[in-house]
């Protein structure tokens, strides 16, 4: 086991679909360090922290066992390996699905109808669960690796796997019949360090930071000139987290509008703000958001 000291440690997927994004957001925090997938540890510069690359697989347990006190990893790691942690929040990436498929050809319609089949799956223990809650009794078959196969081998009737955009399914002949579980990326804490650990604080500063991170995440701080006659036409417009900050100008009538507003309608609420007589629009990017 690795040793334990007043340094608080977090464990990321060290190579795969999640390790970019991982990566990514703690920097958004201000952490700074230098990560090397070939090495266990990555220590911070300028916070109390160690970042770990591990297999995804082992980061709930490492998690559980106290060995990290905090872990990014799929939601769906989490509930297939029933590991006793605390999910702290989502992330917001990483988003996939299990999802039961079976081959375009098969007669298979409902879910139902899959008792008494085979279901290939690297999932075993959340694919029983969900039979159970349903009474059904299907032969689950445990595979490592390219479940997509099995129905084409006569392995099995049906598979459980994680989907992300479906392409890998479709040219594997497989449409899918019901999704299990719908997964994204989660922050997880040992349930003991989380509530009485000196390491408290640590967690609690650094929840703050990645909090503010993913509030800010696809917004944009804008600013405009305005008529003061124009305000409550362009409050209507802004979508904003609260009512916008509104500044008079040096010159009279005038005044700045302060806002929030998310990335996916800017465009469109921009060219409306012009057209309620809004000008001088400036738009910045937003690190964080403390709310």
């Amino acid at each position: 086991m690795i040793a334990n000291n007043g340094r608080l440690k977090i464990a990321i997927q060290k190579s795969g679909r999640l390790t970019e994004d991982s990566i990514s957001l703690l920097r958004a925090c201000g952490l700074e360090f230098e990560f090397q997938k070939q090495s266990l540890y990555s220590p911070c510069r300028n916070f109390d922290l160690d970042v770990l690359a591990l297999r995804d697989d082992d980061i709930p347990e490492y998690v559980q066992d106290a060995v990290a006190d905090l872990g990014i990893v799929g939601e769906n790691i989490v509930r297939e390996k029933r590991a006793q942690v605390e999910i702290v929040t989502k992330l917001g990436y990483g988003h996939c699905r299990l999802t039961i498929s079976v081959p375009q050809r098969s007669t298979i319609r409902s879910v139902s109808q899959l008792n008494r089949k085979r279901i290939a799956t690297t999932y075993p223990s959340t694919l029983k669960q969900f039979l159970r809650a349903r009474r059904l009794k299907a032969e689950v078959i445990e595979l490592s690796g390219s479940v997509e196969l099995a129905p084409t081998l006569d392995v099995a009737d049906a598979i459980c796997d994680i989907v992300s955009t479906g392409t890998t399914s479709r040219v594997n002949g497989l449409r899918p019949l019901h999704v299990v579980l719908s997964s994204e990326a989660v922050l997880i804490a040992n349930r003991q360090t989380l509530k009485k650990s000196a390491k408290k604080l640590l967690i609690e500063r650094l929840a703050i930071r990645i909090s503010g991170s993913l509030q800010a995440r696809g917004k944009r701080y804008m600013m405009m000139n305005a008529p003061l006659t124009a305000v409550p036409r362009l409050k209507r417009i802004i979508p904003s987290l609260k009512s916008p900050t509104v500044v008079p100008l040096a010159e009279e009538g005038m005044v700045a509008l302060h806002s929030v507003v998310a990335e996916d309608v800017f465009w469109d609420v921009m060219e409306r703000l012009k057209k309620a007589g809004a000008s001088d629009i400036i738009v910045v990017p937003i690190e964080t958001i403390i709310t």
